[in-house]
């Protein structure tokens, strides 16, 4: 193989691990998970419990067996709606149903199993608000059906990020000028500065780097979600301390929801 060929090669094995690489990192900030603890009657761990975690939107199972502190994770689950289903031998079936995933979701479901034959079940309906336990950062959800369904001025659904609370857009310019992209916002979150909000889109970077504003958002039909974050941030996440805007497009959604 000559010189050239091989460099030619080179070059293309490393964009190619560059672009795997990037996708993993995307994945990792644009997903949620879960994880928990199952115990017994007596508030002891119940190590080797499967866990499942059923996508009720698409059937693909996701699975995890819990270790000697009985400890289970569930990591780069797509957002969702999904049921979970505890089993061990010598005692009942745990289901739980009605859960769902919203963008960078860390919850944490705790599991009580009850002695009993597996066959038996213990099924629980909790279609609330699940508490993040796992991070210390307020963050609010602005779903598909609010980014389609409220007005927006030119199909713009930055103007969204303001009904989350504690943000204000400061439409004066400030931030902003002729060297920005036409829909970039200069929005300050929890009194940060305007151009003090980190945005990601599938997980990847969405700042224009040169004022630090946002770049342009997909139209709100391509949009499945976004949530709006701030205080006490990820260290992943704080490249602005301000706050962090982190949006899902529908074709990551569903891109994710196949790589499984």
């Amino acid at each position: 193989m000559s010189k050239s060929l091989r460099n030619v090669s080179s070059l293309f094995l490393f964009v190619a691990l560059s672009g795997a690489a990037v996708h993993v990192d995307a994945q990792a900030v644009a997903i949620a998970s879960v994880t928990g603890r199952v115990l017994d009657a007596q508030n002891a761990v119940v190590p080797n419990v499967e866990i499942k975690c059923l996508s009720t939107e698409t059937g693909v199972m996701h699975s995890a067996v819990t270790n000697n502190d009985g400890l289970y994770t569930l990591p780069s689950l797509p957002i969702g709606h999904y049921s979970l289903e505890a089993t061990k031998q010598g005692f009942q079936t745990y289901v739980r149903k009605e859960i769902t995933l919203q963008v960078n979701d860390n919850l944490q479901i705790n599991i009580t199993l009850t002695v009993g034959q597996v066959s038996e079940r213990i099924e629980v309906n909790a279609d609330t608000a699940a508490v993040q336990t796992q991070q210390s950062s307020v963050s609010q959800v602005i779903d598909g059906r609010r980014i389609a369904e409220l007005p927006l001025n030119g199909r713009d659904p930055t103007q969204l990020i303001t009904i989350s609370g504690a943000a204000v857009n400061h439409s004066d310019g400030t931030n902003t000028g002729s060297k920005s992209f036409f829909s970039s916002q200069s929005i300050s979150i929890a009194g940060g500065l305007g151009n003090g909000t980190n945005y990601l889109l599938d997980g990847g970077d969405n700042n224009d780097s040169f004022t630090n504003v946002n770049m342009p958002f997909p139209f709100p039909d391509a949009l499945a979600e976004f949530s709006v974050e701030t205080s006490s941030l990820l260290a992943r996440n704080g490249l602005h301390p301000g706050g962090l805007v982190n949006a899902v497009t529908l074709g990551f959604q569903s891109m994710a929801r196949h790589s499984v």
